[in-house]
């Protein structure tokens, strides 16, 4: 018995739409980016995972899936942890030099 089990299964229906959401914006910007944000929608697949694994344990409904699901978020939130940590987002204006540029202080 968990108490206040309706209010957990109404925050938890508020994170998987997060998470739905999360999930439409990293697939957007994407499609933008060049799917460089691999760690962002690892995230977003993470936070569906896990909020259907606590839905379906507080529904007492395949609790065995919801189990599987709680330990498949668990794999899918330290792969992004990982592949952030390999994959440094850059600042907007800090691009790679080019062959083509001269270096500070110095002019052609």
């Amino acid at each position: 018995m968990v108490i206040g089990r309706r209010y957990w299964i109404a925050i938890w229906y508020g994170i998987l739409f997060l998470g739905v959401l999360g999930l439409g914006a990293s697939i957007y910007w994407g499609r933008q980016t060049h799917w460089r944000n691999t760690d962002e929608l690892l995230r977003a697949i993470g936070t569906i995972a896990v909020s259907a694994g606590m839905l379906l344990l507080l529904n007492e409904v395949a609790e065995s899936v919801g189990e599987l699901l709680l330990l498949a978020s668990l794999v899918v939130f330290i792969l992004a942890f990982v592949w952030g940590r390999r994959h440094p987002e850059r600042a907007p204006g800090d691009e790679e030099p080019t062959e083509h540029d001269d270096p500070p202080g110095r002019s052609a």
